[in-house]
């Protein structure tokens, strides 16, 4: 819609204002779009100060009106919203279609750079024999450098989603991504090879930052659960597949059609993309909205002030990109709820890519399995990963029903937890499994098995952490994913590259023993602490809505 005001009335005093008075449909609408909005970004949103207050139209001014309307009250703003709930412009109302079509193919974009980031751990023998490599760390190097750049990446890339749009920003981020990944399999040395990939992860990163936004621009609170267990396994499921591939690529050629291979895989879905994914970002939209009505409107009638409900003077670029660096580095410093789950989350996704790049050396070193045979393994990480999840995706919600039912309903975060017991309980079970089983003389299914329950109990801490910050950091959700993401990607990056020192000194049954004692002790207390103590954490809390 759009509304004219008189410049006595165009703003509140203070922020506190917003939620006094009584509330039009369409303002409720707007507040809990931005809600949902800032709920599941992976880019920074929109800070709490930065929400307009309420502004009343004048009583003669009729939703949707003409700007001869406003010339009539002696009125000099316009301001650009959506045209009532059912806005066909609102990517809220697109068709489910049109909706699970861009799910897709973010999920897409977010499966494909992972795939990369992984697919390169099967032929790194191969690679280190060409370029003369002798040091271990640099040989697990060459594919953790790529999750390096996901700790970056993020920090820029989610400002500029709000700044240019998520569509624009991340399709853009992949062809940069994609650039870079046909490079790599060009190098001609060590140096190179690193250079590039962690060039190529700068933009591979971009959907892991900006793909959750897009969900929560397009579904509603009650509807993203599907949609998101469908996108937060799409990173997870990545690294799992890619070395399958690899495998045999490395087995049957060069390791250079590592590369090849995922860039071509890449470059159809960024022409899907091109085709199918629109921009769904409200303030972009609605500035676009407030640019064609510039353009439309009567010279002659005077030069009037058109803006967005979003347009505030917080929203220049310069102070984006300022609480964007700084303010998921403030969450970790002052939040406990960030604390613990991010170092549990740093701690998941570490393991995940340490047996990512060790799981060749188990099945080839100890059960003597070639190249391409001892990939089909990574299968059983990912048969652990998709089973838990799709398990998940349905439970999720339906827990959070119930509780909320047996609370008279009124929802908490704490409720998003139940899942997360059982997966702190699976992963120390999975690591004893897989690192006492690891034995000539013990088949190889039983160290699957073992890795099997890792995958599960990984994803399924996985999403419980995401949706449990998400609920608790409303306004601030994308800069307390980021905090987290950030410290999850170091410990991707850091885990591969002491395992194998670790494995060497100790063998793979107290190596993973000691990894499976570490999971106990920071993640078993975890969800007990949050549901018992997690409501008084978050009213004390800087940052978490009460």
């Amino acid at each position: 819609m759009t509304r004219f005001m008189n410049d006595d009335s165009t703003r509140a005093p203070n922020t506190d204002s917003f939620d006094q008075g009584p509330r039009s449909e369409s303002a409720t609408l707007r507040d809990e779009a931005r809600e949902a909005f800032d709920s599941t970004a992976v880019d920074v949103p929109l800070d709490k100060e930065d929400v307009r207050p309420k502004v009343e139209k004048p009583p003669s001014t009729a939703e949707g009106g003409r700007e001869g309307d406003g010339e009539e009250d002696g009125s000099n703003e316009i301001v650009i919203d959506w045209d009532g709930p059912d806005d066909p412009q609102n990517p809220r109302n697109w068709s489910y279609k049109r909706k699970w079509g861009a799910t897709f193919i973010v999920s897409a974009f977010t499966f494909i750079s992972p795939v990369s980031s992984s697919m390169v751990a099967p032929a790194t023998r191969q690679i280190a024999s060409q370029f003369g490599i002798t040091s271990q760390v640099i040989e697990a190097m060459t594919t953790s450098i790529f999750v390096l750049a996901y700790a970056i990446g993020p920090l820029f890339l989610g400002p500029l989603s709000e700044i240019f749009g998520r569509s624009r920003v991340l399709q853009l981020a992949n062809m940069w991504y994609l650039v870079w990944n046909l490079v790599c399999g060009f190098a001609q040395n060590t140096g190179q090879l690193i250079a590039f990939r962690f060039l190529a992860g700068l933009g591979g990163s971009a959907p892991l930052s900006i793909g959750g936004g897009v969900l929560g621009d397009l579904w509603a609170v009650q509807e993203r659960g599907q949609a998101i267990a469908l996108y937060s396994l799409a990173p997870l499921l990545g690294p799992v597949v890619g070395p399958v591939a690899g495998a045999w690529i490395a087995e049957r050629s060069t390791w250079r059609w590592v590369f090849w291979s995922t860039t071509i895989v890449d470059g159809i879905i960024q022409c899907f993309g091109l085709l199918y994914l629109r921009e769904t970002y409200a303030p972009i939209l609605l500035g676009q909205k407030a640019s064609r009505i510039r353009k439309e409107m009567d010279i002659e009638k005077g030069g009037r002030d058109v803006r967005t409900v979003y347009d505030t003077a917080d929203r220049h670029w310069k102070s984006i990109f300022k609480h964007s660096l700084t303010r998921p580095f403030l969450l970790f410093a002052y939040e406990p709820i960030i604390q613990l789950l991010g170092i549990y989350m740093a701690f998941i996704y570490g393991t995940m890519y340490l047996f990512l790049t060790t799981i060749p050396s188990i099945f080839e070193g100890v059960y003597g399995e070639r190249v391409g045979i001892a990939g089909l393994h990574y299968i059983a990480l990912g048969v652990g990963l998709t089973g838990a999840s799709q398990i998940n995706a349905r439970l999720l919600d339906r827990i959070y029903a119930h509780f909320i039912k047996r609370n008279g309903g009124q929802g908490r975060p704490e409720y998003r937890l139940p899942s997360m017991v059982p997966g702190t309980i699976l992963l120390p079970a999975g690591l004893f499994i897989a690192g006492w089983t690891a034995r000539r003389d013990i088949h190889w299914i039983v160290p699957d098995i073992g890795i099997a329950f890792i995958g599960a109990g990984q994803i399924l801490n996985f999403q419980s952490i995401q949706t449990y910050v998400i609920d608790a950091f409303t306004l601030h959700a994308a800069s307390a994913l980021a905090a987290v993401s950030c410290l999850r990607s170091l410990a991707g990056f850091g885990f591969p590259l002491f395992a194998p020192a670790m494995y060497n000194a100790l063998g793979f049954g107290k190596g993973d023993t000691i990894l499976a004692c570490a999971a106990i002790v920071i993640g078993c207390p975890a969800p007990w602490v949050f549901w018992h103590f997690g409501e008084r954490i978050r009213k004390a809390s800087r940052y978490a809505r009460s």
